[in-house]
């Protein structure tokens, strides 16, 4: 029976779930068997939930990634520069194969990372980078290779769907659930990097790349959070049969490929309106295959672990095959950024001051802007006199909303700033 060696950088919560993942095999369905020979981490001394000292100790990842008892390189520090990449680099040019469940590294890294394993030979795998357990690397990569894709969509962050589905469900403002997330684990201490968009984005980019064998390049990439969203911006928009998620797209666009992860509403028929709390779901349309959605855990040690197992696993059998599915052969589109012509329908929101002639101002502002009302909800004056309105635009382009925008922003009867989201088609 085959054995895997494998070198372990980074002991954290998904680390210690692999140690013990590795020291419970036998319960596994794995080709062969799975040896840890080397660990490192930044605290040798921390107390961890998995026995780790019986492991030969690097005080070095990048040494550990050189060490020649090692086959397989696991990568499991984080960030997208320093130790990780240099010790992800040295492995790929020590032959050996890497793992990893680093999305900042991939989407910031991965196109130079993923030629550099070419060249030597060896297989880049990053399945836990994206959706921890929901197997979508390799279900785009690799089981959807027969389909043309053209779009996927998905919620990619369970902080953020957590907020948003909280909020709704409970009345409770933005600040006041964030806390909660903190307190129950969904959210980390400094959660910047969830609530701005930024994890989610690093992930459709992983995602875009492999999907419509694309370069890579994240300076295209948009980004917007649910930082900006209030509970006022849900609760108008389920008045008027919509559900706002913080939505991951890659589609098509001409010969380039746009990726954005921004703040969606989207009809409460639609599949991804449906998924509440911590899930993520994703979404694939192509031909000749039509619509394939997949949800699970997308983090957590558990879900994430079994995703680097899974890598692992398939190691047993190298072949050192593309990292991003791309062969020589295939067509390469680039990532580009929306042109302005790009139509949408909208929700828009503003709050404006109750007064005569409010409504008529807002109304002409759209028109002169190029936008026109589907549907409008005008609310009841809060404390200070402004009433909230949301309206649904009929289809128009990015140019056209962005005017609008600034109109509305610069009416005397505006109160704070409004907010715009683009509206999903219906799946039905």
């Amino acid at each position: 029976m085959k054995t895997l060696k494998l070198g372990i950088a980074g002991l954290g919560h998904v680390g210690c779930g692999l140690v013990d993942l590795v020291q419970r095999q036998e319960n596994l369905r794995l080709p062969g068997q799975v040896e840890i020979t080397g660990v490192t981490a930044r605290n040798r001394s921390r107390n961890r939930p998995v026995e780790t000292n019986s492991y030969r100790w690097f005080d070095d990842a990048a040494k550990l990634a050189a060490d020649e008892s090692v086959d397989v390189f696991v990568e499991l520090i984080g960030g997208s520069d320093g130790p990780a990449k240099v010790a992800v680099e040295t492995a790929i040019k020590s032959g050996k194969s890497v793992v990893t469940a680093n999305k900042a590294l991939i989407a910031m890294h991965g196109q130079a990372l993923a030629e550099l394993a070419r060249e030597h030979g060896v297989d880049l795998l990053f399945e836990a980078a994206v959706a921890g357990g929901v197997p979508i690397v390799r279900v785009l990569r690799d089981s959807l290779a027969g389909v043309e894709i053209n779009r996927v969509t998905g919620i990619l962050n369970g902080t953020c769907n957590f907020l948003l589905s909280e909020m709704l469900d409970t009345g409770k403002s933005y600040e006041t659930v964030l806390a909660e997330a903190q307190r129950l684990g969904f959210a980390e201490a400094d959660p910047t990097l969830d609530v701005s968009g930024m994890d989610a984005a690093h992930k459709a980019a992983i995602l875009a790349a492999i999907a419509f064998s694309a370069d890579l390049d994240f300076s295209k990439v948009s980004v917007s959070g649910v930082d900006g969203v209030e509970l006022l911006d849900l609760d108008l928009a389920d008045r008027l049969g919509l559900r706002i998620k913080l939505i991951a797209e890659g589609k098509i666009a001409g010969e380039g490929v746009v990726c954005r992860v921004e703040p969606f509403a989207l009809p409460k028929s639609h599949p991804l309106a449906r998924i509440n709390g911590s899930l993520n779901t994703v979404r694939v349309e192509g031909e000749p295959l039509g619509a394939v959605t997949l949800t699970g855990p997308g983090a957590g040690p558990g879900p994430t672990a079994s995703a680097v197992m899974g890598d692992v696993a398939k190691l047993f059998n190298p072949i050192a095959r593309p990292a991003f599915g791309h062969a020589e052969h295939h067509a390469r589109r680039k990532f580009v950024v929306a042109e302005a012509n790009e139509t949408s329908a909208y929700f828009v929101r503003v709050k404006l001051m109750d007064k005569a002639g409010s409504l008529a101002e807002l109304t002409e502002a759209l028109a002169e802007a190029g936008v026109s009302i589907d549907k409008l909800l005008q609310d009841s004056s809060d404390d200070d006199g402004a009433a909230p309105i949301a309206i649904m635009t009929h289809l128009c382009s990015r140019t056209a909303i962005s005017n609008a925008r600034e109109r509305l922003q610069s009416l005397a009867s505006n109160v704070g700033t409004p907010q715009i989201m683009a509206i999903e088609a219906s799946s039905e």
